[in-house]
C-alpha cells in the first residue's frame, strides 16, 4: 500500500486525509497490496496471534510464548508469523535463539481507520501514512 495516493487537507482547523481506497478505484499494484493484509488477516491462526501480540503488555512478545497458545507446531506458528510480517501487520527481531514480535501501530491504525470510518467522513491526517 506504500503507492497509495492520500489527500491531506484541511477541515474545521484539522488536518484530515482521505485515502484513495475511498475516493478512486485501486491500481493494480494497490490491490495486491492491500489483498495481502486481507488475506493475511482472513485465517482465524493469524487473527488470534494478532491479538495476542497486540494485548500483550509491553507491546512485544516473544515466540516461545505464542506457540503454547495453539495445538500447533512452532514451524507453523512461524509460518503463519511471517505471513504477517510480509502483511506489514507486524515486525520482529531475533535475540538470542528467540524472536520477539510487536505490532506495527502505523497499518493498524490506518486499517482500523480506513474500515470504520462512516461514509463521508475523512481521516485524520495522523491516521494516515504521508512517508511513503
Amino acid at each position: 500500500m506504500s503507492n497509495q495516493k492520500i489527500e491531506v487537507f484541511e477541515q474545521d482547523g484539522l488536518a484530515v486525509c482521505c485515502p484513495a481506497l475511498l475516493t478512486a478505484p485501486l491500481d493494480e499494484d494497490q490491490a495486491v497490496e492491500l489483498a495481502k493484509v486481507f488475506k493475511a488477516l482472513g485465517d482465524p491462526v493469524r487473527l488470534r496471534l494478532l491479538s495476542l501480540i497486540a494485548s500483550r503488555a509491553g507491546g512485544e512478545v516473544c515466540v516461545c510464548d505464542l506457540t503454547p497458545a495453539f495445538d500447533l507446531s512452532q514451524p507453523t506458528i512461524s509460518h503463519h508469523l511471517k505471513l504477517l510480517r510480509q502483511a506489514g501487520l507486524i515486525d520482529c527481531e531475533r535475540r538470542g535463539t528467540w524472536v520477539y514480535y510487536w505490532l506495527v501501530p502505523q497499518m493498524t491504525d490506518r486499517l482500523a481507520g480506513i474500515l470504520t470510518r462512516p461514509a463521508g467522513d475523512p481521516l485524520p491526517a495522523s491516521a494516515c501514512r504521508t512517508d511513503a
